[in-house]
Protein backbone atom coordinates (compact mmCIF):
# COMPACT_ATOMS: atom_id res chain seq x y z
CA UNK A 1 0.00 0.00 0.00
CA UNK A 2 1.34 3.18 -1.03
CA UNK A 3 0.71 6.44 0.70
CA UNK A 4 0.93 10.07 0.42
CA UNK A 5 0.63 12.77 3.55
CA UNK A 6 0.69 16.66 3.06
CA UNK A 7 -0.20 19.76 5.26
CA UNK A 8 -2.07 23.03 3.66
CA UNK A 9 -2.99 26.34 4.83
CA UNK A 10 -1.79 27.69 7.63
CA UNK A 11 0.95 26.17 10.30
CA UNK A 12 -0.30 25.07 13.62
CA UNK A 13 0.73 23.02 16.78
CA UNK A 14 0.19 19.34 16.04
CA UNK A 15 0.77 18.73 12.70
CA UNK A 16 3.94 16.83 12.81
CA UNK A 17 2.59 14.92 16.42
CA UNK A 18 -0.20 14.02 13.75
CA UNK A 19 1.83 12.79 10.92
CA UNK A 20 3.78 10.79 13.88
CA UNK A 21 0.88 8.91 14.75
CA UNK A 22 -0.08 7.86 10.95
CA UNK A 23 3.39 6.89 10.21
CA UNK A 24 3.64 4.50 13.53
CA UNK A 25 0.61 3.25 12.80
CA UNK A 26 0.35 2.54 9.29
CA UNK A 27 4.73 0.89 9.41
CA UNK A 28 3.01 -1.46 12.32
CA UNK A 29 -0.27 -2.10 11.27
CA UNK A 30 -0.07 -2.39 7.09
CA UNK A 31 2.33 -4.80 5.78
CA UNK A 32 4.77 -3.71 3.19
CA UNK A 33 3.73 -0.39 3.39
CA UNK A 34 5.12 2.82 1.60
CA UNK A 35 4.70 6.55 2.42
CA UNK A 36 5.48 9.89 0.85
CA UNK A 37 5.60 12.95 2.14
CA UNK A 38 4.47 16.46 -0.55
CA UNK A 39 6.35 19.10 0.07
CA UNK A 40 4.36 22.50 0.71
CA UNK A 41 0.84 21.24 0.47
CA UNK A 42 -1.13 21.00 -2.26
CA UNK A 43 2.04 22.38 -4.23
CA UNK A 44 4.03 19.39 -3.34
CA UNK A 45 0.86 17.32 -5.23
CA UNK A 46 0.81 19.97 -8.28
CA UNK A 47 4.16 19.41 -9.14
CA UNK A 48 4.76 15.64 -7.88
CA UNK A 49 7.46 16.95 -5.53
CA UNK A 50 7.57 14.18 -2.68
CA UNK A 51 9.78 12.48 -0.56
CA UNK A 52 9.73 9.01 0.83
CA UNK A 53 9.34 8.93 4.97
CA UNK A 54 10.64 5.49 6.88
CA UNK A 55 9.05 5.18 9.89
CA UNK A 56 12.30 6.41 11.62
CA UNK A 57 11.10 9.80 9.97
CA UNK A 58 8.16 10.06 12.61
CA UNK A 59 10.39 9.01 15.48
CA UNK A 60 10.50 12.70 17.61
CA UNK A 61 7.84 13.91 15.96
CA UNK A 62 5.50 14.31 19.34
CA UNK A 63 6.91 17.75 20.68
CA UNK A 64 7.94 19.57 17.22
CA UNK A 65 6.08 22.80 16.05
CA UNK A 66 5.32 23.56 12.59
CA UNK A 67 5.64 20.79 9.69
CA UNK A 68 8.72 18.68 8.84
CA UNK A 69 6.99 19.03 5.65
CA UNK A 70 6.55 22.48 4.75
CA UNK A 71 3.13 24.09 3.60
CA UNK A 72 1.45 26.41 1.59
CA UNK A 73 -1.73 28.05 0.63
CA UNK A 74 -3.25 26.97 -2.42
CA UNK A 75 -7.09 28.75 -2.59
CA UNK A 76 -9.96 26.56 -3.44
CA UNK A 77 -11.24 28.53 -5.98
CA UNK A 78 -7.83 28.23 -8.34
CA UNK A 79 -7.67 24.52 -8.12
CA UNK A 80 -10.36 24.37 -11.32
CA UNK A 81 -9.01 27.15 -13.05
CA UNK A 82 -7.49 26.47 -16.44
CA UNK A 83 -3.69 27.57 -15.95
CA UNK A 84 -0.98 28.41 -18.71
CA UNK A 85 -0.61 25.06 -19.97
CA UNK A 86 -4.90 24.66 -20.34
CA UNK A 87 -4.96 22.55 -17.43
CA UNK A 88 -6.10 22.94 -13.88
CA UNK A 89 -4.10 22.24 -10.90
CA UNK A 90 -7.14 19.63 -9.81
CA UNK A 91 -6.50 17.67 -12.93
CA UNK A 92 -2.42 18.06 -12.28
CA UNK A 93 -3.21 16.22 -8.76
CA UNK A 94 -4.91 13.62 -9.94
CA UNK A 95 -2.42 13.22 -12.48
CA UNK A 96 0.44 12.87 -10.16
CA UNK A 97 -1.47 10.99 -7.29
CA UNK A 98 -2.29 7.86 -10.71
CA UNK A 99 1.31 8.18 -11.73
CA UNK A 100 2.94 7.43 -8.25
CA UNK A 101 0.50 4.72 -7.85
CA UNK A 102 -1.11 5.97 -4.45
CA UNK A 103 -3.50 4.13 -3.00
CA UNK A 104 -4.60 6.42 -0.44
CA UNK A 105 -3.57 10.61 0.51
CA UNK A 106 -3.82 11.70 4.21
CA UNK A 107 -4.55 15.85 3.88
CA UNK A 108 -4.00 17.56 7.07
CA UNK A 109 -5.48 21.23 6.56
CA UNK A 110 -8.40 23.87 7.65
CA UNK A 111 -11.39 24.02 5.46
CA UNK A 112 -9.87 25.32 2.45
CA UNK A 113 -8.14 22.30 2.32
CA UNK A 114 -10.89 19.92 2.99
CA UNK A 115 -12.80 21.42 0.06
CA UNK A 116 -9.80 20.30 -2.10
CA UNK A 117 -9.72 17.26 -0.83
CA UNK A 118 -13.36 16.60 -1.39
CA UNK A 119 -12.53 17.57 -5.30
CA UNK A 120 -9.72 14.84 -5.36
CA UNK A 121 -12.35 12.56 -4.15
CA UNK A 122 -14.77 13.28 -6.51
CA UNK A 123 -11.99 12.46 -9.04
CA UNK A 124 -11.85 9.20 -7.73
CA UNK A 125 -8.31 9.57 -5.38
CA UNK A 126 -8.77 7.95 -2.12
CA UNK A 127 -8.56 10.77 0.68
CA UNK A 128 -8.47 10.78 4.59
CA UNK A 129 -8.52 14.37 6.13
CA UNK A 130 -7.37 15.46 9.39
CA UNK A 131 -9.06 18.59 11.17
CA UNK A 132 -6.65 21.33 11.61
CA UNK A 133 -7.28 24.55 12.55
CA UNK A 134 -6.26 27.37 15.24
CA UNK A 135 -9.76 28.76 14.53
CA UNK A 136 -11.62 25.51 15.27
CA UNK A 137 -14.68 26.14 12.64
CA UNK A 138 -14.57 23.16 10.60
CA UNK A 139 -18.24 21.67 10.22
CA UNK A 140 -19.10 18.48 12.29
CA UNK A 141 -16.14 18.22 14.28
CA UNK A 142 -16.21 19.52 18.19
CA UNK A 143 -12.27 20.19 18.24
CA UNK A 144 -9.82 20.62 15.39
CA UNK A 145 -5.73 20.07 15.75
CA UNK A 146 -3.96 23.05 17.02
CA UNK A 147 -7.04 24.78 18.58
CA UNK A 148 -6.24 24.35 22.04
CA UNK A 149 -2.49 24.79 22.07
CA UNK A 150 -3.19 28.46 20.34
CA UNK A 151 -6.19 28.95 23.34
CA UNK A 152 -3.07 28.02 26.33
CA UNK A 153 -0.91 30.70 24.24
CA UNK A 154 -3.23 33.31 23.87
CA UNK A 155 -4.78 32.76 27.45
CA UNK A 156 -1.48 33.17 28.69
CA UNK A 157 -0.67 36.47 26.57
CA UNK A 158 -3.88 37.79 28.13
CA UNK A 159 -2.93 37.02 31.44
CA UNK A 160 0.26 39.03 30.90
CA UNK A 161 -0.84 42.28 29.58
CA UNK A 162 -3.26 42.05 32.33
CA UNK A 163 -0.35 42.31 34.83
CA UNK A 164 1.16 45.45 32.91
CA UNK A 165 -2.30 46.76 32.49
CA UNK A 166 -2.54 47.39 36.40
CA UNK A 167 0.67 48.27 36.38
CA UNK A 168 -0.51 51.22 34.61
CA UNK A 169 -4.17 51.29 34.98
CA UNK A 170 -4.81 51.20 31.39
CA UNK A 171 -7.29 49.55 29.37
CA UNK A 172 -5.98 47.21 26.59
CA UNK A 173 -7.52 45.15 23.64
CA UNK A 174 -5.82 42.57 22.78
CA UNK A 175 -6.07 40.86 18.80
CA UNK A 176 -6.61 37.05 18.77
CA UNK A 177 -6.57 35.34 15.61
CA UNK A 178 -10.03 34.32 13.78
CA UNK A 179 -11.57 36.22 11.31
CA UNK A 180 -14.70 34.19 10.59
CA UNK A 181 -15.00 32.22 13.84
CA UNK A 182 -14.43 33.39 17.43
CA UNK A 183 -14.01 30.27 18.83
CA UNK A 184 -10.18 30.81 20.00
CA UNK A 185 -10.72 34.17 21.29
CA UNK A 186 -14.00 33.25 23.28
CA UNK A 187 -12.40 30.23 25.17
CA UNK A 188 -8.81 32.30 25.37
CA UNK A 189 -10.98 35.48 26.43
CA UNK A 190 -12.80 33.40 28.75
CA UNK A 191 -9.02 31.34 29.87
CA UNK A 192 -7.50 34.93 30.12
CA UNK A 193 -9.50 36.28 32.52
CA UNK A 194 -10.69 39.01 30.22
CA UNK A 195 -13.79 41.79 31.02
CA UNK A 196 -15.17 41.86 27.41
CA UNK A 197 -15.08 39.60 24.61
CA UNK A 198 -15.74 40.83 20.97
CA UNK A 199 -16.66 38.04 18.26
CA UNK A 200 -16.92 37.79 14.25
CA UNK A 201 -20.77 36.04 14.97
CA UNK A 202 -21.83 39.17 17.53
CA UNK A 203 -22.06 41.99 16.53
CA UNK A 204 -20.39 44.61 18.93
CA UNK A 205 -22.25 47.81 20.44
CA UNK A 206 -19.27 50.74 20.64
CA UNK A 207 -21.69 52.57 23.51
CA UNK A 208 -21.32 48.60 25.60
CA UNK A 209 -18.14 48.60 25.43
CA UNK A 210 -17.49 52.04 26.16
CA UNK A 211 -20.00 51.39 29.55
CA UNK A 212 -18.21 47.95 30.15
CA UNK A 213 -14.64 49.65 30.30
CA UNK A 214 -16.38 52.11 32.88
CA UNK A 215 -17.85 49.87 34.97
CA UNK A 216 -14.72 47.77 35.10
CA UNK A 217 -13.39 50.83 36.55
CA UNK A 218 -16.11 51.76 38.74
CA UNK A 219 -16.00 47.60 40.32
CA UNK A 220 -12.54 48.85 41.49
CA UNK A 221 -10.25 47.16 38.82
CA UNK A 222 -7.28 49.10 38.14
CA UNK A 223 -7.38 48.18 34.06
CA UNK A 224 -9.67 46.70 31.80
CA UNK A 225 -8.84 43.77 29.57
CA UNK A 226 -11.00 43.15 25.88
CA UNK A 227 -10.13 40.38 23.75
CA UNK A 228 -11.22 41.12 19.91
CA UNK A 229 -11.15 38.60 17.42
CA UNK A 230 -9.37 40.07 14.21
CA UNK A 231 -12.75 39.57 12.56
CA UNK A 232 -15.17 41.77 15.04
CA UNK A 233 -17.65 44.06 13.82
CA UNK A 234 -19.36 46.65 14.47
CA UNK A 235 -22.74 46.28 15.12
CA UNK A 236 -24.16 49.13 13.13
CA UNK A 237 -21.79 47.86 9.38
CA UNK A 238 -22.72 44.26 10.03
CA UNK A 239 -25.47 44.12 7.64
CA UNK A 240 -22.80 45.34 5.05
CA UNK A 241 -20.32 43.39 3.26
CA UNK A 242 -16.92 43.14 4.28
CA UNK A 243 -15.30 45.84 1.66
CA UNK A 244 -18.05 48.48 2.81
CA UNK A 245 -17.77 48.72 6.11
CA UNK A 246 -15.70 52.11 7.12
CA UNK A 247 -15.05 51.43 10.98
CA UNK A 248 -11.61 49.74 9.72
CA UNK A 249 -10.80 52.70 7.50
CA UNK A 250 -9.72 56.30 9.33
CA UNK A 251 -8.03 59.48 8.37
CA UNK A 252 -5.27 57.61 6.12
CA UNK A 253 -4.62 54.43 5.21
CA UNK A 254 -6.02 51.57 7.05
CA UNK A 255 -6.25 50.16 10.44
CA UNK A 256 -7.51 47.08 12.33
CA UNK A 257 -11.32 47.06 14.00
CA UNK A 258 -8.45 46.59 17.62
CA UNK A 259 -6.43 49.45 16.81
CA UNK A 260 -9.67 51.67 15.82
CA UNK A 261 -12.02 50.55 18.92
CA UNK A 262 -9.18 51.66 21.11
CA UNK A 263 -8.75 54.81 19.91
CA UNK A 264 -12.67 55.17 20.35
CA UNK A 265 -12.51 53.49 23.46
CA UNK A 266 -10.22 56.16 24.88
CA UNK A 267 -11.87 59.59 23.54
CA UNK A 268 -15.09 58.20 24.65
CA UNK A 269 -14.28 57.17 28.55
CA UNK A 270 -11.05 59.20 28.88
CA UNK A 271 -9.21 56.04 30.12
CA UNK A 272 -6.03 55.80 28.71
CA UNK A 273 -6.32 52.78 26.11
CA UNK A 274 -3.73 50.41 24.02
CA UNK A 275 -3.87 47.79 21.48
CA UNK A 276 -1.72 44.85 21.19
CA UNK A 277 -2.02 41.85 18.72
CA UNK A 278 -1.06 38.62 19.48
CA UNK A 279 0.10 37.60 15.69
CA UNK A 280 2.13 34.42 14.61
CA UNK A 281 2.84 33.19 17.84
CA UNK A 282 -0.64 31.90 18.55
CA UNK A 283 0.20 28.68 15.66
CA UNK A 284 4.05 28.82 16.53
CA UNK A 285 5.86 26.20 19.04
CA UNK A 286 4.95 23.15 20.69
CA UNK A 287 1.83 21.40 21.25
CA UNK A 288 0.03 21.36 24.49
CA UNK A 289 -0.03 18.18 26.43
CA UNK A 290 -3.58 17.89 25.12
CA UNK A 291 -3.38 18.19 21.89
CA UNK A 292 -0.30 15.81 22.17
CA UNK A 293 -2.91 13.39 23.12
CA UNK A 294 -5.37 14.59 21.13
CA UNK A 295 -3.57 14.66 17.42
CA UNK A 296 -2.29 10.53 18.76
CA UNK A 297 -5.63 9.81 18.77
CA UNK A 298 -6.73 11.32 15.50
CA UNK A 299 -3.41 10.27 13.96
CA UNK A 300 -3.84 6.56 14.95
CA UNK A 301 -7.71 6.45 14.13
CA UNK A 302 -6.74 7.48 10.30
CA UNK A 303 -4.26 4.71 9.90
CA UNK A 304 -6.93 2.15 11.26
CA UNK A 305 -9.39 3.75 8.49
CA UNK A 306 -7.04 3.81 5.44
CA UNK A 307 -5.97 0.22 6.88
CA UNK A 308 -9.82 -1.00 6.57
CA UNK A 309 -9.79 0.63 3.23
CA UNK A 310 -12.43 3.30 4.41
CA UNK A 311 -11.77 6.80 2.19
CA UNK A 312 -13.43 10.26 1.33
CA UNK A 313 -14.01 11.12 4.97
CA UNK A 314 -12.25 13.27 7.14
CA UNK A 315 -11.50 12.37 11.09
CA UNK A 316 -13.63 14.02 13.79
CA UNK A 317 -14.78 14.47 17.48
CA UNK A 318 -17.87 14.09 19.14
CA UNK A 319 -17.94 14.19 22.91
CA UNK A 320 -14.95 11.98 23.60
CA UNK A 321 -15.22 9.59 21.23
CA UNK A 322 -12.90 9.77 17.98
CA UNK A 323 -15.00 9.08 14.51
CA UNK A 324 -15.45 10.37 10.58
CA UNK A 325 -17.36 12.38 8.78
CA UNK A 326 -17.74 11.92 4.79
CA UNK A 327 -15.80 14.92 3.02
CA UNK A 328 -18.65 15.69 0.93
CA UNK A 329 -20.86 16.89 3.65
CA UNK A 330 -18.63 18.79 5.21
CA UNK A 331 -16.51 20.31 2.82
CA UNK A 332 -17.49 24.29 2.62
CA UNK A 333 -19.41 24.61 5.58
CA UNK A 334 -18.30 26.53 8.76
CA UNK A 335 -19.01 26.03 12.09
CA UNK A 336 -19.37 29.42 13.54
CA UNK A 337 -20.09 30.43 17.35
CA UNK A 338 -24.04 30.55 18.51
CA UNK A 339 -25.11 33.50 19.82
CA UNK A 340 -27.09 31.11 22.17
CA UNK A 341 -24.52 28.71 22.70
CA UNK A 342 -24.04 27.37 26.74
CA UNK A 343 -20.41 28.61 26.33
CA UNK A 344 -21.70 32.38 25.62
CA UNK A 345 -24.33 32.48 28.31
CA UNK A 346 -22.26 31.14 30.67
CA UNK A 347 -19.53 34.27 29.80
CA UNK A 348 -22.00 36.68 30.05
CA UNK A 349 -23.69 34.99 32.79
CA UNK A 350 -20.45 35.80 35.16
CA UNK A 351 -20.37 39.28 33.97
CA UNK A 352 -17.90 39.28 30.86
CA UNK A 353 -19.03 41.77 28.24
CA UNK A 354 -19.83 40.52 24.69
CA UNK A 355 -20.31 44.24 22.96
CA UNK A 356 -24.68 43.59 22.89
Amino acid sequence: MKIGILTSGGDCAGLNAVMRAIGLYIYRNIKNAEIVGFQNGYVGLIKGECKPLRKEDFEGLLDAGGTMLGTNRTPFKQMTVPEEDGITRLDKMCANYKKLGLDCLFTLGGAGTHRTAALLCAEGCNVIGLPKTIDNDIYGTDFTFGFHTAVDVAAEAIERVRTTADSHGRTILVEVMGNKAGWLTLYAGIAGGADAILLPEIPFNIDKVCECVRNTYRAGKRSCIIAVAEGAIVDAEAPYKKKERAFVRVDRGETTVTAHLAEVIGEQTGFETRSTVLGYIQRGGSPSAYDKVFCTRLGSYAGRLAAEGRFGVTVAVCGNKITFNALADIAGRYKLVDPAAEIVAAAEGIGICLGR
